[in-house]
């Protein structure tokens, strides 16, 4: 599939709010998007500071990809927010939320999708600058690993592993565009396992999980939801999804293919901070158009410009 990039940047054309309750906090917390200018990026407001969404800014990848400080003010659980955000292109966004845990939803980025498609999409005046990788960047983790390639596209590979039958290794691998993301990602939700999500309770975390936000399997190696699976491999879409809002996390799209095997929120984000942290595996990026808009090429741009990925 060849380069589907947008010229310009977006942002939302009106307000809308949505309410749910945190997946580890179990606390009702509600959240409003609101159009922002160009350039201004992802913005989270809560009542003590402004979070923007950087991986500069992750605090913690436990259970969840949190921006903050984990002990003071902090926007947990960002990922399924940020997947959407990057499925459909948008680039400016300021999101005021009154807790420290975005809504769970139904444990995917349906909601949210549906919350922007409600808004409404607008396109700005500023060129979208985007981060093209120029040469592999890969981290491991003892069998598990994390790349970024040069290629012609926005590409996601992933591939999981789990000892668990209704599991097993399963794949996703697809360019993505906004169609894609719609039909293919972001209804994935995410999952556990039974035994995981009582030790969880215990602990203190996971208090607002229910078969209503994440697929659960029980004791006895079956999905215990009623709905069953949206997908076959509902999982390793879900996995992709994750990656992609850990990815928003750069600040820019990025034009290369990601894969991963085994994967998660802190593998994510060491892969990106490795690739951002060497200046000669990626450059920035806008189109220029030709021959009265019939062709499109990519030009590089001074990074000084407009960098929030800089860490």
């Amino acid at each position: 599939m060849g380069i589907i990039l947008h010229d310009y940047q977006t942002t939302l054309k009106s307000r809308v709010t949505l309410s749910g309750v945190g997946v580890h906090s179990g606390k009702p917390v509600s959240l409003t998007f609101l159009p922002a200018d160009a350039d201004t990026g992802v913005v989270f407001q809560t009542a003590g500071r402004d979070l923007r969404a950087l991986v500069s800014e992750v605090g913690a990848t436990d259970l969840c990809t949190m921006l903050g400080d984990p002990a003071g003010e902090h926007v947990a659980t960002v990922e399924h927010l940020m997947g959407a955000l990057f499925g459909l292109g948008i680039d400016n966004l300021v999101i005021e939320i009154d807790g420290g845990e975005v809504p769970i939803m139904d444990g995917s980025s349906s909601h949210f999708v549906e919350a922007i498609d409600q808004a409404g999409i607008e396109t700005q005046s500023v060129k979208r600058r985007y981060i093209r990788v120029l040469k592999p960047v890969r981290i491991e983790n003892g069998a598990s690993w994390a790349e970024f390639r040069p290629y012609g596209g926005t590409r996601f590979e992933v591939e999981i592993d789990f000892e668990s039958p209704v599991i097993g290794r399963q794949s996703f691998a697809s360019d993505i565009n906004d169609d894609i993301f719609r039909n293919e990602i972001s209804r994935a939700r995410t999952f556990g396992f039974m035994k995981d999500v009582e030790r969880l309770w215990a602990a203190g975390y996971a208090l607002g999980s229910s078969l209503e936000n994440s697929v659960v399997i029980g004791d006895d190696n079956r999905v215990i939801n009623m709905e069953g699976l949206r997908f076959p491999n509902e999982f390793v879409r879900h996995k992709t999804l994750d990656a992609m809002g850990d990815l928003a996390l750069a600040g820019a799209r990025f034009i290369g293919c990601f894969r991963s095997y085994r994967g998660g929120h802190r593998l994510n984000a060491a892969a990106l901070r490795r690739l951002l942290s060497d200046r000669s595996a990626f450059e920035i990026v806008e189109t220029t158009r030709r021959e009265r808009g019939r062709s499109a090429e990519m030009i590089a741009v001074n990074a000084a410009v407009y960098a929030p990925w800089m860490l």
